[in-house]
């Protein structure tokens, strides 16, 4: 990172780190940190929300990833924590063992913690935390004994993009870098496969709120990313994403200048094969047709 640089964990300070923190637990009584709003108290450790999880965190796997976008990656890689459950459903969902099985291990926020020191020591670029919005408050719990003890590293929050105005408002001025999904254009069409009904408005929101935030992508040296806004997108079949709509969206609402993940690695998975046209893999012509909409749209910053 460049010299007098610092995460904006740091500039925002621990008085306020733990009064945050602090607030998003009250939360949890009622939850609105994601955008079901499920209202369920999840301290109590009977009542479930969509996500099924109460105030534990699950933990997947840990370590750094070099498969990431190459602002994060840089040398040392991306230090990914991947978190089991997730706010939505997604019938094609890649990693649908952790986002629906629910497996991994429990850990307490200091365990957790400890984790993202233990990347910060293997000389990860940053901490990527990978499907966090059920988990804002646990997550806050973590950053402060995390802080204190001598974390130093950009926050990736890397969500599926439904995320709530109340968990980002609590993020505000602690996430360096937001890495959303931008699923699709219309939730009429996307309800049946995200397991949602709201998800573009939701999602339209969010991301004209960390873009506020953060703004465009800024580099460090090395290419690194030290903040801002990169978003990704999973080009479907027969542009069932409406992926179109999606770019003109950044283009017009966001800024031209916004960084976005074009990618082609959609292939049927879970339970895609239920759902045409989930069931096939997007062909070359339909990839190419979506990397010219871009273009025409002057979107600068294309990853793909």
């Amino acid at each position: 990172m460049a010299t007098g640089w610092q995460a904006a964990y740091l500039q925002l300070g621990m008085g306020e780190l733990r009064a945050r923190a602090e607030r998003a637990w009250r939360h949890l009584q009622s939850c609105d940190l994601c955008a079901r709003g499920c209202q369920v108290n999840r301290l109590l450790g009977t009542e479930r929300g969509f996500c099924g999880s109460g105030r534990e965190i699950l933990v997947y796997s840990q370590g750094p990833h070099f498969g990431e976008e190459p602002p994060l990656v840089g040398r040392q890689g991306s230090g990914t924590i991947f978190f089991s459950r997730c706010n939505l459903h997604c019938v094609f969902c890649q990693n649908w063992e952790i986002s629906q099985r629910g497996e991994g291990r429990m850990l307490a926020p200091e365990q957790l913690a400890a984790l993202m020191l233990q990347l910060q020591e293997c000389g990860c670029h940053n901490i990527n935390l990978v499907s966090p919005s059920h988990l804002v408050a646990q997550l806050l719990a973590a950053l402060v004994v995390a802080v204190e003890d001598g974390l130093r590293l950009p926050l990736v929050y890397n969500s599926g993009g439904y995320d709530s105005l109340e968990a980002l408002a609590l993020l505000d001025g602690v996430v360096d870098i937001y890495l959303p999904d931008m699923k699709c254009a219309d939730s009429e069409v996307a309800a049946p496969w995200l397991g949602v009904d709201d998800y573009a408005e939701v999602n339209r929101v969010a991301l004209l709120e960390m873009h506020r935030q953060v703004g465009e992508l800024q580099l460090g040296p090395g290419g690194l990313a030290r903040r801002g806004l990169l978003i990704r997108h999973l080009l479907l079949p027969q542009n069932a994403a409406g992926t179109d709509r999606l770019l003109r969206f950044v283009a017009e609402e966001l800024s031209p200048d916004t960084w976005l993940n074009l990618m082609d690695q959609y292939r049927p998975c879970y339970r895609a094969d239920q759902y045409p046209p989930l069931d096939r893999r997007p062909s070359s012509s339909e990839l190419q047709r979506a990397r010219n909409w871009a273009t025409e749209l002057g979107l600068l910053h294309l990853l793909s």
